[in-house]
């Protein structure tokens, strides 16, 4: 499922940590290396500081920032280090590529569950399938993984496919330009600036936490953060906590932080449906046979990803009657009591609204310190939280577990076109783009997880690697003619985009009776894809020049393709 918060998986509780004495995701792999000692050193070396979010100083000069007002040259910039730019990155080596950079606003990879560190944070998509297809990982220690070892999976890949010395940490992007004179994108940070030929978003939608404005909270005296931006300095331990939201993150953290607290208070808008959470413990049996028999993981992954494809079956159709049964009975057989039952069930079909799974949040909602209100917040006081039916209640910490700025990212509001609107601006609201990746009056510049590609019912890396199969495609296409632009022409955009509005038309997503964060504030669903992730492969399968607007080079730049050695293998 997409949402709050993963890269577009959002993390679901998993019932259990990975012990430390755990084997690293990557299992024996890099015990022997073959590549030169002090080369194998200094990887390890670095390995090791980005397992902490540790000063830029210590890393290698490779990754360390530009001189102020140095402009570096590339071929590729690509913003953002979760699944999509790692995955990115590594696609680029493997072309023979590597005058590309990564910019990355945080010290360390890994995009959302980097971000994500909150109490019983983890993936509601099975493990198997929540993975690079290149790089399966037989080392998860359960079916649905939490995010520390996601985490470190990640870590795996940056450094296992030579990313690492791409990176640029600490880099936020505060805007980028395009200069139609020079066809390129003029790109700033606090530390640098970069000149390339081609920009690649890889920001996702759940990289920046949604806050909503009520009155006085700037007055309240307590502790504030978001789920997102856990605060694990503060000891909520004898404390009286708010939460604010029932989305994906708080059905995770609530039963977490429900036995520390004195007296916890959930203010819900709208109930979700929850389903029981069929997640279990792999064993160290199972684990030795997926690092021993490869192709029987991979066996695996591909009977999970076909039976999570027809799930989607009812979301199209709005046909939710199986779901509807067993969520109304894990409702019943968990909540005995009418009245909060009443206030937990959704008057809603099934599927408009995120689908969530959980077998210890509605026990929770059930012990005696938790109160659960459903009237509104009509302010926030110094030390207190007043509801909308004039009710005041004490609390010494608020947090918030209401989601992410998915369809007003606010790094669309920090590209520029060349005539200077913002990619913001250019949407109006209702974000729009080819195939989700190529956007109209923007060249050369692509989205990873653009509109209307998230998903409901499997995993988002999925599409992720479609999408690094078409770009990787343009690219080379650009390479290959010579081109100094492409830039999907507006009719073909416009053609797309009205087709993937019509089959949204009867989805449960636009038709099941509720407000979702998958609609914009136009009413439009520019979030989710409407239909098989098969079938948006078959479309991004190949790179079809005839779409787009052709403009030739204007340099012998050519498109950071290097001479000499490839690098398209992984390290030893």
């Amino acid at each position: 499922m997409w949402g709050d918060p993963a890269s577009f998986s959002s993390p679901m509780r998993a019932g259990g940590e990975p012990g430390e004495d755990l084997p690293p995701p990557w299992g024996a792999r890099l015990s022997a290396p073959t590549e030169p000692c002090a080369s194998f050193l200094r990887r390890q070396s670095l390995h090791r500081l980005m397992y902490h979010d540790t000063v830029l100083e210590t890393l290698p000069p490779a990754a360390a920032p530009d001189a102020a007002g140095r402009t570096r040259d590339v071929g590729v910039c690509i913003v953002g280090s979760g699944f999509s730019g790692l995955g990115m990155a590594i696609s680029l080596l493997r072309d023979g590529v590597d005058d590309f950079v990564v910019l990355e606003r945080a010290g360390d990879v890994g995009g959302t569950w980097r971000d994500n560190t909150y109490p019983g944070c983890a993936c509601d998509v099975p493990s198997h399938l929540y993975s690079f297809s290149f790089e399966p990982n037989p080392t998860w220690t359960r079916t649905f993984s939490p995010q520390p070892e996601i985490q470190r999976y990640l870590r795996h890949c940056a450094e296992k496919y030579r990313v690492l010395p791409h990176i640029r940490f600490h880099s936020e992007v505060r805007s980028a330009r395009w200069d139609g004179a020079a066809q390129r994108w003029m790109v700033e940070t606090p530390g640098a600036r970069f000149s390339a030929r081609v920009l690649i978003a890889a920001t996702g939608a759940l990289s920046d936490p949604s806050i909503p404005d009520i009155p006085g909270l700037q007055s309240f005296q307590g502790k504030v953060f978001h789920s997102a931006r856990w605060d694990h300095d503060y000891d909520l331990r004898g404390k009286r906590v708010a939460v604010v939201g029932t989305g994906a993150s708080a059905i995770q953290f609530v039963p977490r932080i429900q036995p520390l607290v004195a007296q916890l208070t959930l203010f819900q808008r709208t109930p979700a449906w929850i389903m029981p959470h069929p997640d279990r413990a792999l064993t160290a049996w199972e684990r030795r046979v997926y690092r021993t028999l490869p192709a029987l993981q991979l066996a695996m992954r591909a009977g999970i990803y076909w039976g999570r494809e027809t799930f989607v079956i009812g979301f199209l159709r709005n046909r939710m009657t199986l779901a509807t049964r067993i969520a109304r009975r894990h409702l019943r057989a968990q909540v005995p009591d009418p009245e909060l039952r009443r206030k937990l069930r959704p008057d809603y079909t099934v599927g408009c609204k995120r689908i969530l799974i959980s077998d210890d949040f509605y026990p929770a909602l059930q012990r005696p310190n938790v109160e659960v209100v459903t009237d509104g917040i009509r302010e926030v006081r110094p030390n207190a939280i007043v509801s909308s039916d004039g009710a005041e209640r004490e609390v010494d910490a608020i947090i918030f577990g209401t989601g992410f700025q998915v369809t007003d990212m606010p790094v669309a509001s920090r590209i520029r076109r060349g005539d200077g609107a913002t990619l913001a601006e250019t949407w109006q609201g209702s974000p729009q783009a080819y195939m989700g990746t190529a956007v109209s009056g923007f060249p050369n510049f692509f989205l990873m997880l653009g509109p209307n590609t998230g998903l409901g019912h499997t995993s988002q890396v999925f599409m992720i690697e479609s999408q690094i199969t078409y770009v990787s495609g343009a690219l080379r296409h650009m390479r290959s003619a010579g081109l100094g632009e492409i830039e999907v022409r507006p009719q073909v955009q416009a053609a797309y985009n009205a087709e993937v509005q019509q089959r949204l038309q009867g989805t449960v997503w636009n038709s099941g009776g509720c407000r979702s964060w998958y609609l914009d504030r136009n009413g439009r669903n520019s979030t989710l894809w409407p239909g098989f992730t098969w079938a948006f492969r078959q479309r991004t399968r190949h790179f079809r020049a005839g779409d787009y607007l052709l403009r030739p080079r204007r340099s012998t730049d050519l498109l950071g393709q290097r001479t000499g050695t490839s690098a398209a293998s992984p390290a030893s």
